[in-house]
């Protein structure tokens, strides 16, 4: 195996990893000339921006500081990031030793040296939460994932929950809540005399709760709600994102039975049910977990029945509008789980990668694959390999030692279980050198050879330390080895089976496929097991956006200049949406928890094809599923503050004027500006008289056309309505319902229709037309006339082509004719709209990043990740 020198990070990395996990020097009083540090460079709430520079003069406070790219600015230590760690070395040093402190005295320096060998140059990348905490603090928790316990049926009952949430996420973690144990809506309270406002409501709380923690500064707090299939809330439940601001801090999914796929299957009824809430024992037993209250021999109460199939496609027909609510085979999660005789799994993080029980807990590390490729044999460097995932189970197993437990709950959980998640990144870079193509038949074979030596390698490992140390305390031989997991790695593996028989095991499970967003962008590989996004993308600096290539497409690119890329260089949308689920099916065969993984579909996915596509994951052993298709609705609100926004460019008119020029989202914000220009309207109790003698009042019914083009922003659908035979209204609907640019576009339509219907004089399609038109950002879809440079471009074509059928007597033939409401008409698909495809390159709909401010934000690895900064949701 090649190994690479180990060097300072640069750019996006280094920044990365100053920011996020390199230890810091808390007093930034300690700041000198000559130390290197992070310095806020712009201090907005919303999209501030750091570099990275020199300190090369202070007095008192004041300091200036020569960023990397030579520019010198002024700035107060306040604004510095001072990091104790300069380099990655020092941080492998600190984990290192860290981790090999909780070893017996005599074999701390054996491990540490151990350790530090798998560290060195980012073979082992571990999770966020160890990076940053390991040997730096007493304080600082390293796990990433948590899962508490579903909230008891009770005011005081949710509130403990509330409590117990925001003091694991002010921490950084991640929390996962089944929100089952909560009765249904309209349930009677008889404590209070009243009505239940159901589960779903109560969900409502902890998401708003979410966004407070967010909005106060931390990046990292993150929710996962689900609700069983049995539950009476069960509907509203899936829902409820089509209802605007009730859920909009947390991500949703669906536990589904086998009973429920087999009554989809079969076209049977199925019932919704809740415990009776008047059982003498209610208070005291409840806890969820319908199973054992059945068991138990207590009642519950019939609620409604309906059909299994109906709920399936209501479930289906969701997703495939906003990629939501997910699902979790949560039967089948339990009958493969290790745990199941002692600990049921009743929910997942946020990011569905990790099932949890009650009071569980997960730390995550991913081994970086793209180191692996023996270049002299072209193929995996299977021995260092192995040495590499065997090592990291014991450094996992020593987090559980090491870090603190703020909950003692979680102290006994955990060590009963002693449950970690070795996971990978790098696979896409890996199977790229070794010319497979992501989704191909070959990659299904190659997947299951890596991951099953993998998994093999993993639980030898935890078998020895067993030996050395002890089985985790939960550990029942017999038991263990019924698990579905445990049936298909013995079977395949018979060593594995021996060494547990002798030995037992250290862990109960060992390996987790998380995504990797914000360590896979700093090691500069691809992240999880997913396929790249993309291989150009853009990456914003002061400037500006600057055109990038990932780093293994670059190096093609540097060899071969005049040839286009291999078809084994692969990206996420180049796949079809059954070749995510075959890879995610084949990887799952040997990861005992969960994956972390993205569908990507195109636009013109339909709900029937969703539909196959979430009973193939089932069929293929898939533990859950998450689709995204391109363009559809999310109701996961990003809140950024426009007006402030528009401040900003007042003041700095020069900068913005050269930053206009660097992305399609401030192209289409400088039109809204070239509008309103021509309007010149100012709307007081004065001019709003003359307004209302001018504006042609919208009838009920009008009829028009829808345009479909591709933008670098996403598909744009334009409808343009027709008043007395000439444009009068335009639709403008781009990317997910909730997001920047869906809220940006629709403002840019209603502008235009305002503009359309407002006075007599003639010709203003024409004049919008010349303001709008050639607009360009940092992208464009499509050559010649097919050229598309942004969603004002799209806009002004499509107008211009409207025109011209208009004055061919031709728009009728394509025309979507709806009644409605002046206020809340949609617009019916057309028929026959003219589309425009572009470069294949950028397929997918962005959205505007929290962190960075570009239209660079995606759904991958079952989260919204940045391709430019970094910023991950789940992360």
């Amino acid at each position: 195996m090649k190994t690479m020198e180990t060097k300072r990070l640069e750019g996006l990395s280094e920044k990365i990893f100053l920011d996020r996990y390199a230890r810091k020097d808390a007093d930034t009083n300690n700041t000198k000339v000559g130390d290197y540090v992070l310095v806020l460079t712009k201090d907005d709430p919303k999209f501030p921006a750091k570099e990275v520079g020199e300190i090369i003069e202070r007095e008192g406070k004041k300091v200036k500081v020569k960023l990397r790219s030579g520019q010198v600015v002024d700035s107060n230590i306040d604004k510095l990031t001072l990091t104790i760690e300069k380099t990655p070395d020092q941080m492998w040093d600190r984990l290192a030793s860290a981790m090999a402190s909780v070893e017996a005295p005599e074999k701390q320096q054996e491990w540490t040296e151990k350790f530090r060998y798998i560290l060195d140059d980012w073979k082992l990348v571990p999770g966020g939460r160890i990076a940053a905490g390991a040997g730096a603090s007493d304080e600082l928790t390293l796990f990433n994932c948590y899962v508490i316990p579903s909230p008891k049926d009770s005011r005081g009952g949710i509130m403990d929950t509330l409590t117990e949430m925001t003091e694991i996420m002010s921490r950084g973690g991640g929390v996962g809540i089944n929100l089952s144990s909560l009765r249904p809506r309209r349930a009677i309270v008889r404590g209070v005399n009243g009505s239940s406002s159901g589960a779903v409501s109560w969900g409502g709380l902890f998401s708003y709760t979410t966004g407070l923690i967010e909005q106060g500064g931390s990046r990292r707090g993150a929710l996962m709600l689900m609700i069983n299939d049995w539950h009476p809330d069960l509907i509203r439940f899936i829902t409820v994102k089509q209802q605007a601001g009730e859920i909009t801090n947390a991500n949703l999914s669906v536990c589904l039975s086998n009973g429920f796929m087999k009554a989809v299957k079969e076209d049977l009824d199925w019932e919704l049910y809740f415990p009776d809430t008047t059982d003498p024992d209610y208070n005291e037993l409840w806890d969820g977990d319908m199973k054992k209250w059945k068991d138990a021999g207590k009642p519950v109460i019939h609620y409604d029945t309906v059909k299994a199939r109906d709920v399936w496609h209501m479930i289906i027909e969701s997703a495939w509008k906003s990629a939501e609510p997910g699902v979790v085979f949560m039967e089948y999660y339990n009958e493969m789980s290790n745990s199941w005789y002692f600990n049921p799994i009743i929910c997942t993080n946020p990011c569905g990668e990790q099932g949890l029980p009650a009071w569980g807990v997960c730390n995550l590390s991913a081994v970086n694959l793209s180191k692996f490729y023996d270049e002299e044999k072209d193929d995996v460097a299977w021995e260092e390999l192995g040495k590499t995932v065997r090592y990291s189970v014991r450094f996992l197993d020593n987090v559980i030692d090491k870090t603190p437990y703020h909950f003692e709950e979680n102290r006994a959980n955990q060590q009963n279980e002693r449950r970690v998640g070795l996971g990978s990144m790098g696979l896409a870079e890996l199977m790229i050198r070794l010319k497979i193509r992501y989704g191909s038949p070959e990659s299904m074979e190659f997947l299951d050879k890596l991951y099953g030596f993998m998994a093999k390698e993993a639980y030898l490992a935890s078998s020895e330390i067993a030996a050395e140390k002890g089985a985790f305390p939960k550990f029942v031989k017999d038991k263990f080895l019924q698990s579905g997991f445990m049936k298909n790695m013995v079977s395949e593996f018979p060593e594995v089976g021996a060494a547990i028989k002798k030995n037992g095991i250290r862990n109960v499970t060992v390996i987790t496929q998380a995504p990797t967003g914000s360590t896979g962008t700093m090691v500069g590989t691809s992240t999880g097991i997913e396929p790249y996004f993309a291989f150009e993308y853009y990456r914003q600096s002061r400037l500006g956006f600057d055109k990038q290539l990932v780093p293994i497409a670059q190096e093609w690119k540097d060899q071969h200049p005049d040839e286009p890329l291999p078809d084994y260089y692969v990206t996420a949308m180049d796949l079809k949406a059954e070749d995510h689920i075959r890879a995610q099916a084949a990887i799952q065969r040997w990861v005992d928890s969960s994956i972390s993984k993205t569908a990507n579909c195109p636009a013109d996915f339909t709900v029937e094809e969703t539909k196959k596509l979430y009973e193939l994951a089932f069929d293929l052993g898939c533990k859950g599923v998450t689709i995204y298709r391109d363009g559809s609705r999310d109701q996961q609100v990003l809140h950024t503050d426009k007006k402030e926004e528009k401040k900003e460019e007042a003041a700095q008119p020069a900068a913005k004027a050269e930053a206009d020029q660097g992305t399609a989202v401030n192209a289409d914000v400088k039109a809204f500006d070239q509008i309103s220009e021509s309007l010149k309207v100012d709307i007081d109790s004065k001019t709003e008289q003359i307004f209302d003698r001018q504006y042609k009042r919208r009838p009920q019914v009008l009829s028009g056309s829808t345009y479909k083009y591709n933008t670098p922003l996403g598909v744009a659908y334009i409808t343009i309505n027709d008043l007395d035979g000439i444009p009068s209204e335009i639709f403008l609907n781009v990317g997910k319902a909730g997001s920047d640019v869906f809220a940006m576009s629709e403002a840019l339509g209603r502008v235009c229709s305002l503009f359309l219907r407002y006075g007599d004089h003639g010709q203003k399609e024409r004049l919008l037309i010349k303001h709008l038109k050639g607009i360009g950002g940092s992208g464009a879809i499509g050559f010649g006339p097919n050229r598309v440079e942004s969603i004002a471009d799209a806009l002004a074509k499509s107008l211009e082509i409207h025109l011209e059928r208009l004055e061919a007597g031709s728009a009728s033939s394509g025309y979507a004719h709806y009644e409605g409401n002046a206020d809340h008409g949609t617009p019916a698909p057309a028929a026959e709209a003219p589309e425009h495809t572009g470069d294949a390159t950028i397929r997918q709909s962005l959205d505007l990043c929290p962190s960075c401010g570009g239209a660079s934000l995606i759904n991958s690895e079952g989260c919204k990740n940045c391709t430019n900064c970094g910023y991950s949701k789940c992360s």
